[in-house]
């Protein structure tokens, strides 16, 4: 029998091992000569006039970037309720709350169309997420956010590499925009993320902010050849530092970006045509397929049926040796969302109807035709 096929493994082959085992040969093995290089090469990879600061989570990029933005207790940040945790929490880190809104059932990204009206004397910032690797309408959000003075922070964990007119996310008019690299993403350092930003008071926040608070970059400070011991602390920061271990893998990881992005659309498209006449609502795409790209991070599906329910489906996918998952069960359904703020599923129709029905099917690099194929009939024979 086929072994279980898992819902995502990272794609890591000889040249990543390669380029770990010299950078531990190195002797640099924390934040160093590698992790700057990452940045600098993420950089160009987007398209240049950017600064990037690497950290150790996509999440601790999100905290880092409202800090600098100046989000602080009592303010508000709207957000969309169909996200992954992360997105909300670092706005608690600050003493500040989150605004949920429901999702566009067209994009499943945040309604635009809702922005305006969740919008208070409190509100400090919007914090889109490009839901599965397909971009939002960034020029509406950045023009309602320049109507009423507002910091922009780009959720891009999914968005390597997406672009809309030819522009790749990360080169919008926004104040900071936070990659993932987590296992499962599109390019992977085991743990691990990027803000990037083009206001350079804001990237200089966030270095100072990453490595405990100190005036200057701990890495100048042990490469020397002049005693240079000297530091001062300017704020309570953080330990959210990149590691040369991490940024290594990043390296050989993000020299395959494009590669990875290639065998991704074929295999969506694949699914997209050979599931297209089952009882399903098959994952948004982009509007233009010449000058837009979609990560394909995720493939996101809905069940269009009552014979069976979303629960079933999945159970009955995992006796058939497939792995899927559910991206994402939405924050005001979660205890703690739904119970601090009185969230209630009737304000989110969108998502909440999406969430009964949604699962998420195997996705990446690593997968085989083969096993592509496994998955297809597997939906067929539960389906059909």
């Amino acid at each position: 029998m086929d072994k279980f096929l898992p819902f995502a493994l990272p794609d890591i082959g000889e040249e990543e091992i390669s380029a770990v085992v010299e950078t531990l040969r190195s002797g640099w093995v924390t934040t160093g000569p590698k992790t700057k290089q990452f940045e600098q090469e993420f950089v160009q990879y987007l398209g240049g006039g950017l600064e990037a600061i690497s950290v150790n989570s996509a999440t601790a990029g999100l905290h880092l970037a409202l800090e600098a933005c100046g989000v602080s207790n009592g303010d508000q940040v709207i957000v969309p309720t169909l996200t992954f945790t992360a997105t909300a929490e670092v706005i608690r880190y600050l003493g500040a709350d989150p605004i949920f809104i429901d999702c566009d059932p067209n994009t499943l990204c945040i309604d635009i169309a809702q922005i305006e009206g969740k919008i208070t004397q409190q509100t400090k910032a919007i914090m889109p997420v490009h839901m599965a690797g397909l971009a939002c309408d960034m020029d509406a959000i950045i023009q309602i956010a320049r109507k009423y003075n507002l910091r922009v922070i780009e959720d891009a964990a999914h968005s390597l590499p997406t672009k809309v007119n030819n522009v790749m996310i990360g080169q919008h008019d926004s104040d900071a925009i936070v990659y993932s690299f987590y296992a499962t993403k599109t390019i992977t350092t085991g743990e691990g993320g990027m803000v990037v930003t083009k206001d350079p008071e804001l990237a200089k926040r966030c270095r100072v902010m990453r490595l405990h608070g100190i005036s200057r970059d701990a890495f100048d400070r042990y490469t020397s050849n002049k005693p240079a011991w000297f530091y001062e602390i300017v704020a309570p920061g953080f330990k959210y530092n990149l590691t040369d271990i991490a940024s290594s893998l990043g390296l050989s990881q993000l020299a395959k970006a494009d590669r990875f992005q290639m065998r991704r659309q074929q295999m969506a498209e694949r699914y997209l045509a050979e599931l297209s006449d089952l009882p399903l609502i098959l994952p948004p795409q982009v509007v233009n397929k010449e000058s837009d790209l979609h990560a394909w991070h995720l493939f996101c599906c809905q069940l269009a049926t009552d014979k069976i329910s979303r629960d079933e489906f999945i159970q009955a996918m995992s006796e058939l040796g497939i792995g899927t998952s559910v991206h994402f069960i939405p924050l005001h359904i979660q205890p703690y969302w739904k119970e601090y703020y009185n969230l209630k599923s009737e304000d989110f129709p969108n998502a909440t109807k999406y969430y009964t029905n949604a699962f998420s099917l195997p996705l990446y690099t690593k997968m085989t035709d083969y096993d592509q194929t496994r998955v297809i009939a597997a939906i067929r024979k539960i389906l059909a």
